[in-house]
């Protein structure tokens, strides 16, 4: 019997909202449970999507044999509603083997990687929709050229962020695929980094037409039938690379793109920094293996607006810039520094930081310290657990505690608005993927009062 309900349990999620609008673009009836509301879940209720936000059986649809149920594996194995779906016979499945089934029989573009896959497969999304080819997209994040993070069209290709966590990507068997980085992360799910880079060659061995790979990663072509090709910032060796590198007074880059077939002059990535030059090179180098043009590629760069919450910029002013960024993971947050540092030389970096999950503190405490040490003056916060029980020992403070800046508290969540109310602020940037966006509007709000005229954005 086919499907007429789908019903989503974490429906919020940045995965599992796109494919619920997709379902719902479809023409089935779609419900969800969610913890707590959410701009995400606003959205989803003004297309018509019921949503409830209690653990209540009574909310799942009646009929077993026509209800389709998806779960996110951040949900805990004895969360009510699926421990019900299960026991009475329910087809579930996880998000993951829903966005594959969606994926199988159309041209799967993805972009893989621990860090800038969702900065990457949106660029990408935007040059396939911006050129007149067209995709259907599954973002993880909000495009803010779309104000969405799915994207339909009646051209069967589909451009998939493929994520990492649970093995989620596995699902997916890519057309073209581009691999940003293979860093640990999610050591709860893989124990080690090893285990992280034996699962993103198993990615790689399930592509099956082009592998784009960052310089340096270990990927053979002895690990993939796909043809690998290499992709950097501005290493000659790669097959994509950026040369005669120019920085305008905004941080806004002007850039050469080197391909195999030739070279695309002037690029100018819509974005600031440097790290959004990285990844329009690897946006443009899976396009061009699909047969955008070079001359679309250019134009699309140029009007791409960026992602919620990836290096986004609310204040730009020569007094007071605020920016806002999902940086999570020491290597993110790394990045994000050094691009702010790149666009706003000499001024006074002030970083905030929500940590995300207890395991992920308590295994990458040093790299963390070390990646906020580089901030002039570091806010830290409580732990975000999102699906974790808290981990006896395991604070904020082990990486307060290392942390080399001079200047530097530790606040819970509730105190960093009247905090910062008495704070001179040049430069604040809030990093984190946990609730810490729930603040943005209101910092925003807040520091507009006191800039003065000038933005440069």
């Amino acid at each position: 019997m086919a499907y007429k309900d789908i019903y989503f349990i974490g429906i919020g999620g940045i995965g599992m909202s796109a494919i619920a609008r997709y379902y719902n673009f479809q023409g089935y009836r779609v419900s969800g449970y969610d913890r707590t509301p959410s701009d995400l879940t606003h959205a989803l209720e003004k297309e018509g999507i019921s949503i409830h936000y209690e653990d209540n059986t009574g909310y799942i649809p009646e009929d077993v044999s026509s209800t389709l149920v998806i779960y996110t594996p951040a949900i805990p194995s004895d969360m009510g509603e699926l421990v019900y779906v299960r026991e009475h016979g329910y087809k579930v499945v996880k998000r993951s083997a829903a966005l594959g089934e969606i994926s199988a029989g159309q041209h799967c573009l993805a972009v893989a990687g621990t860090h800038g896959k969702t900065t990457t497969s949106t660029l990408l999304a935007h040059i396939l929709t911006a050129s007149g080819s067209g995709c259907s997209a599954f973002l993880g994040g909000i495009s803010k050229n779309y104000g969405t993070n799915l994207l339909m069209s009646r051209n069967p290709v589909i451009v998939a962020e493929a994520d990492e966590f649970d093995r989620s990507f596995l699902q997916l068997h890519p057309e073209i695929a581009v691999i940003t980085a293979m860093d640990a992360d999610h050591l709860d799910i893989y124990s080690d980094l090893d285990h992280v880079r034996e699962a993103f060659r198993q990615f790689a061995s399930q592509v099956t037409g082009t592998l784009i790979t960052r310089l340096g990663l270990d990927i053979t072509s002895s690990e993939t039938k796909a043809k690998v090709l290499r992709y950097s910032y501005n290493d000659a060796r790669a097959d994509f690379y950026a040369g005669n590198i120019r920085k305008d007074d905004c941080g806004h880059f002007t850039f050469d793109l080197n391909w195999p077939d030739g070279v695309i002059h002037d690029c100018r990535c819509g974005v600031p920094g440097w790290v959004n030059v990285e990844n329009s090179i690897a946006a443009a180098a899976i396009a061009l293996c699909h047969g955008i043009s070079p001359e679309k590629i250019r134009e699309s760069l140029a009007s791409f607006s960026g992602v919620k919450r990836r290096f986004d910029i609310h204040i730009n002013t020569p007094h007071c810039s605020y920016i806002d960024d999902y940086a999570h993971h020491p290597k993110e947050l790394e990045s994000a520094i050094s691009s702010i540092r790149d666009i706003f030389p000499g001024r006074k970096l002030t970083a905030v930081f929500q940590p995300h999950l207890y395991t992920r503190t308590r295994d990458f405490a040093d790299d963390f310290a070390a990646a906020l040490s580089k901030a002039d003056r570091l806010i830290l916060l409580d732990i975000y657990p999102a699906r974790e029980e808290p981990i006896p020992g395991v604070t904020s403070s082990i990486i307060f505690d290392k942390v080399t800046a001079a200047d530097k508290v530790l606040l819970t969540k509730d105190e960093l608005l009247p905090y910062l109310q008495h704070e001179d602020v040049d430069i604040l940037a809030t990093f984190g993927a946990g609730d810490i966006d729930r603040l943005c509007a209101p910092i925003t709000e807040m520091l507009e009062k006191r800039t003065e005229t000038g933005d440069c954005r």
